[in-house]
């Protein structure tokens, strides 16, 4: 059964870090496009960052304007995990991150293109 298990979330003071984790229990996951997206209370969600597959002649990376600098997504294949690193956290970052999987993802990093989620982890920036 397909599952993807986000892990990492946490309270954290503004300027702090995190680094969240997702294992995606899926056959050969290096072959699956992969992104971070989250959602505020009140808001819709939104995408953070995504990261091509080992397996593409079109490798890519994106992130999203309000996290560049500050967040980085990666991957390790072998332990079928993504990460993302989280610094210098602001109040504003505070929302339910969830990790997504795909083998029809792309660089825009749309909602519509990732068919396996997580359940989420909260992740909360505040003094």
């Amino acid at each position: 059964q397909t599952q993807l298990v986000e892990s990492g979330g946490g309270l954290v003071q503004p300027g702090g870090s995190l680094r969240l984790s997702c294992v995606v229990s899926v056959a050969n996951f290096d072959y699956y496009d992969v992104a971070w997206f989250r959602q505020s209370p009140g808001k819709e969600r939104e995408a953070v960052s995504c990261l091509s597959s080992s397996h593409t002649s079109r490798r890519y990376t994106n992130v999203v304007d309000s996290v560049k600098g500050r967040f980085t997504i990666s991957r390790d294949d072998a332990k079928n995990t993504v990460y993302l690193q989280m610094d210098s956290l602001k109040p504003e970052d505070t929302a339910v991150y969830y990790c997504a999987a795909d083998r029809m993802g792309s660089y825009y990093c749309s909602i519509d293109e990732y068919g396996l989620w997580g359940q989420g982890t909260q992740v909360t920036v505040s003094s």
